[in-house]
């Protein structure tokens, strides 16, 4: 994967132990920002930097490729990030919620897909969310992702008590695909 990657208004760039303040008070620390990812939100700016400290190790080993999304004018507004299991890709992305419904998560996610489907090696890409999150739906299928299946009781998000949600899983169309 590469660095960084450039969309028409965002710079997405490898995260650095440098960017714990930004993704802390950005969205890390908000709950109304985690609700619907895999991770807990962050208590304290320690959090944030033990998750640095992965996203450095995990990059050096092929595994995980975290970014930071910065708009063109440097303000930090968001991550994602690729989780590679020998070319079965699963992804994930989470804005500041200052810069929710601006086309930002559609924009890198497109870029995102446009780059995993370039790269040697890949053989699915998906991702699911909570069925109720209908927003997050609204950006993987603008960015060319299909619905794949919808199960109920699938998965326990640690920002909503731990209890089985509905989940809709998603695949990217890797070969044959125009768009």
């Amino acid at each position: 994967m590469p660095e960084q990657f450039t969309t028409d208004r965002l710079v997405i760039s490898r995260l650095r132990g440098e960017d714990a303040e930004e993704i802390f008070y950005s969205y890390a620390s908000k709950p109304v920002a985690t609700r619907f990812v895999s991770w807990p939100t962050h208590q304290r700016i320690q959090d944030t930097r033990q998750f640095l400290a992965y996203t450095r190790s995990a990059w050096q080993a092929g595994v995980d490729f975290s970014y930071g999304i910065r708009l063109k004018n440097h303000r930090f507004i968001g991550s994602c990030g690729v989780i590679n299991d020998l070319g079965k890709i699963q992804f994930g992305y989470v804005l500041s919620p200052t810069h929710w419904r601006q086309g930002y998560a559609t924009e890198a996610c497109s870029m995102l897909m446009r780059l995993l489907r370039a790269t040697p090696g890949v053989h699915t890409v998906g991702t699911f969310i909570d069925a109720e999150n209908i927003a997050s739906e609204r950006v993987l299928l603008k960015s060319g992702l299909m619905v794949v299946d919808r199960k109920p009781k699938w998965f326990a998000f640690v920002n909503q008590g731990n209890i089985l949600k509905d989940c809709v899983l998603f695949g990217l169309p890797l070969t044959g695909y125009q768009r």
